[in-house]
């Protein structure tokens, strides 16, 4: 069952900016990731989903109800984060969870004290006092306090330490356990593998992507990273294979995703099923050094930004 429904949105705010066409949608229990830099539109998108902004095109549904005409009815049972925080002046933590109280109708002080202590926060300084840091805990206290069913969680550790970072996505694995629904905006790789079951990429205000975590997490393909005595050798090697694009799910057999002349190197993509192939074929070289590269998420999200989304000069010679 969807939860979570963004249909063909798309508001054009003009010069490229904006989110054109996007469409996904959230199932009960799952924790969806949803990637890009600053800027690519993951914002946007959530403020639409909020109901903050009407759609020039397309809709958002929360509970299968359109969220601009309807946001107060399920304002109960659904933690926002926001990816900027602009906390009330003139308040003290306390009295901002308080407010935040009584505007959801909704008090759970157990569920309080629990986030309070494994966020070691206290809550009694004034806003405007407040570090970052702080002020990025007394969010996700708000957003969580009160157990929601959905959670919707836009770059939820910006300004949380390390040590932070690490309380909030066991959190969230506590909360998936518990089967909440989950939309985990971010551009931290670590927090979207550690705990989410499917990933959205989005560029430009477009979806580029969309994929299961575990196309990355158990990916048949390997990279092997090979440096050859000689540059003759290289050369050979590199004419007996293909080009290969480096896209997880359309590697075939082995082909050859970089080359380094200087170094003598070749980065070289090798599904499972032809490990022996390419091991007989590398002997026939004299090779210096051999290393197997785990491939991660950081790495297929790279492509789409550092090379054209159609893949067009992946290929490059160094």
């Amino acid at each position: 069952m969807d939860i979570i429904e963004v249909k063909n949105l798309t508001q054009d705010y003009g010069h490229g900016r904006g989110v054109f066409d996007v469409t996904f949608s959230v199932k009960q229990g799952e924790v969806f990731g949803f990637l890009g830099p600053n800027g690519a539109g993951k914002s946007t998108t959530i403020r639409h989903l909020m109901g903050f902004s009407k759609p020039q095109k397309g809709e958002t549904r929360i509970f299968d109800l359109e969220t601009f005409h309807n946001y107060n009815k399920f304002l109960d049972k659904v933690g926002y984060l926001p990816g900027e925080i602009a906390l009330p002046e003139g308040l003290t933590g306390v009295e901002f969870i308080e407010m935040m109280n009584n505007l959801r109708k909704v008090t759970n002080k157990e569920r309080l004290d629990y986030l309070l202590q494994i966020f070691k926060f206290n809550p009694n300084a004034e806003t405007k006092k407040m570090s970052l840091g702080d002020k990025r805990k007394l969010a996700i206290v708000v957003a969580f306090m009160h157990d929601p069913d959905v959670l919707i969680l836009d770059e939820p550790t910006s300004g949380l330490d390390p040590v932070m970072q690490q309380v909030f996505i066991d959190l969230i694995k506590e909360e998936k356990k518990r089967g909440k629904t989950i939309l985990l905006s971010s551009h931290m790789f670590n927090e979207v593998e550690a705990t989410c079951d499917r990933i959205a990429i989005i560029k430009d205000g477009k979806i580029v992507s969309m994929f299961d975590a575990n196309d990355i997490k158990h990916n048949e393909n390997k990279n092997f990273k090979v440096k050859f005595a000689k540059l003759n050798e290289l050369k050979d090697f590199v004419s007996k294979l293909p080009k290969t694009r480096k896209d997880i799910t359309n590697i075939k057999r082995i082909g050859i995703k970089e080359v380094n002349e200087k170094e003598l190197t070749v980065l070289v993509a090798v599904n499972d099923k032809d490990v022996n192939e390419f091991m007989n074929l590398i002997s026939l070289y004299k090779i210096n050094s051999f290393i197997q590269i785990k491939f991660t998420l950081e790495d297929y999200f790279m492509q789409f930004y550092k090379e054209d989304k159609n893949f067009g000069g992946m290929f490059k010679w160094k």
